[in-house]
């Protein structure tokens, strides 16, 4: 009994947990975080941002600014298309991408960097976000 109940724990506790597959690039790296942030599917972004204090403090405010748009604005915002406008490479570990979404056509960038093997946005470091 124990060891069924154990096993629909596991079971349980993996199904609800969403896998993500780690970037295999600096541009996947940011439109799947970028994609994610339009969406709403903060969990997805969160896997592809660099964890540290600043970083997280930006990640929840724009959250916080998400949540407080109404459901007409997220809906647009999950419906719309990114337009990579420029990739700028400043070294092997360092990209800044240049894009707007079809919603508002405002003109942003990101830095995706190379951390722990890993390509993660870099919010600190990005401007107009």
């Amino acid at each position: 009994m124990k060891q069924l109940l154990a096993l629909l724990l596991f079971f349980a506790c993996s199904c609800s947990h969403q896998q993500y597959h780690p970037a295999e690039n600096d541009l996947d790296a940011g439109r799947e975080f970028i994609d994610a942030t339009l969406k709403g599917d903060f969990d997805k972004a969160d896997f592809y941002l660099y964890h540290d204090n600043q970083n997280i403090n930006f990640f929840n405010a724009y959250k916080a600014a998400y949540t407080k748009k109404n459901n007409e604005n997220k809906k647009q915002l999950h419906d719309a298309t990114i337009t990579i406008l420029e990739i700028k490479t400043l070294n092997d570990k360092e990209t800044i991408i240049f894009f707007r979404n079809s919603f508002d056509k405002v003109s942003r960038q990101i830095k995706v960097s190379l951390q722990n093997n890993m390509w993660q946005v870099d919010l600190k470091s990005s401007s107009n976000f």
